[in-house]
């Protein structure tokens, strides 16, 4: 065979290899995207295999459910100091955590997974196994200023037992004030110096608080009733009810600095 032949060869052959490398690049490139896929796809049936999210009552369903002393549940934490559910889980229509406009709010760590959170951190939660904590499913509206997590919102009908999410002392009983003025159907605001972090606050709101609450009442978290949810859906467009299927009703928990301590905290 002539070396012009041999010439005419080589170029073809390495044609045909450069080809066979493209058609494995773009199957390996094809296989990649089918395994995101089928990953994504498996995340969203799961999410969407509920009505609501894990935990959380559709709003009918908690009208029905009873109104009991709620199991100790994990909702929420702000280093050493952990807030227990304060409402039974049947009667939760939604966990919506959102912002106050107080830049030097003390922000939550929320227990469980976010039911709203964006594309990647979901598809990552799908092919690593994040984000499924054991607490409830929970929102985070991040239509005002300040931390995403400063305020805890957990809805339930109108007049739903409300009970303590923290051990402690009750410090102050104030009333809610909406619209520049206070009234007795707003409901009040528990303040509550937790044992396991006494250089904080926990302020719980939107409750009609009983005549056994008062300050220097001890509580216990998850076992202490300190009253009923109230009904705002007349007075103020609740945040809550972007998430449910009802007028948004709910109980309300900020953490403040106690006076004398550190604004580190």
């Amino acid at each position: 065979m002539s070396a012009g032949r041999h010439q005419r060869r080589y170029p073809r052959r390495a044609e045909r290899r450069d080809a066979r490398a493209r058609r494995v690049r773009r199957l390996g490139g094809l296989a990649f995207a089918l395994v995101l896929t089928a990953a994504l796809a498996a995340g969203l049936m799961r999410d969407g295999s509920h009505s609501s999210p894990p935990g959380v009552a559709a709003a009918n369903a908690a009208v029905l459910s009873p109104d009991t002393a709620p199991s100790p549940v994990e909702i929420a934490s702000a280093g050493s100091l952990v807030l227990s559910l304060p409402i039974t889980k049947g009667r939760v229509t939604a966990i919506v955590y959102h912002g106050t406009g107080d830049p030097s709010a003390i922000p939550l760590q929320p227990s469980g997974h976010q039911k709203n959170a964006g594309f990647l951190a979901r598809l990552g939660d799908t092919l690593f196994g994040g984000g499924s904590g054991s607490g409830p499913a929970y929102y985070v509206d991040n239509s005002a200023g300040g931390p995403d997590t400063a305020e805890l919102d957990v809805g339930a009908p109108a007049s739903t037992h409300v009970y303590a999410p923290v051990s402690g002392q009750v410090v102050a009983i104030q009333p809610r004030v909406l619209n520049g003025s206070a009234n007795p159907a707003y409901g009040s605001i528990v303040q509550i110096r937790p044992t396991a972090a006494p250089a904080v606050l926990v302020d719980v709101s939107n409750i009609r608080v009983p005549a056994t609450v008062r300050v220097g009442s001890q509580v216990t978290s998850s076992r202490t009733k300190l009253g009923t949810v109230v009904d705002l859906s007349h007075v103020i467009s609740q945040t809550v009810a972007k998430y449910t299927s009802d007028a948004g009703n709910h109980v309300a928990i900020e953490l403040s600095r106690a006076p004398g301590a550190s604004p580190l905290l």
